[in-house]
């Protein structure tokens, strides 16, 4: 955790993320580590950002960051509407790219990722008020399309 301790708030959403943290945590890196220590580097405030330089490739760190969160939204959404949600990331080295999340057919999220070295939210409330409005638009698209999304 960085010298500027950034306050945790527990949410069903964090309460998934750390699991999918945790799930791709192989080498047990996390495994002593409070919550708010494991999804410390998914906060990036504006003096973490500073310390980013604005063009760089992304680690195999970053870019599981970047997975675990997606995996997270995909469980919500499933865990909210009862049908398997996949999420699809596809980031070049330069950390340019994109996610879709589907369930069935249907495409119910689709976002555009750009410097994805310095990928992160200001805050833990920042951080799930971005997963929250991403599950409320896929269980949207999800009520409108339903057989689209069961076939």
């Amino acid at each position: 955790m960085s010298e500027t301790a950034i306050e945790y708030v527990e949410s069903a959403f964090t309460i998934e993320l750390l699991k999918q943290v945790r799930a791709l945590d192989t080498y047990d890196t996390y495994a002593g580590l409070t919550p708010a220590e494991a999804l410390d580097p998914f906060i990036m405030t504006k003096e973490r950002k500073r310390e980013i330089p604005i063009v760089g490739d992304p680690d195999e760190i970053t870019m599981a960051r970047v997975q675990a969160f997606y995996n997270a939204v995909a469980t919500s959404i499933e865990q909210r509407c009862g049908l398997m949600a996949v999420p699809m990331i596809k980031l070049s080295h330069e950390g340019f790219g994109r996610v879709l999340i589907t369930v069935g057919r249907l495409v119910v999220a689709d976002r555009t990722l750009r410097d994805v070295h310095r990928f992160g939210f200001p805050t833990f409330p920042k951080l799930d008020e971005q997963a929250e409005k991403l599950i409320t638009e896929a269980i949207e698209w999800i009520e409108k399309f339903t057989e689209v999304a069961k076939s």
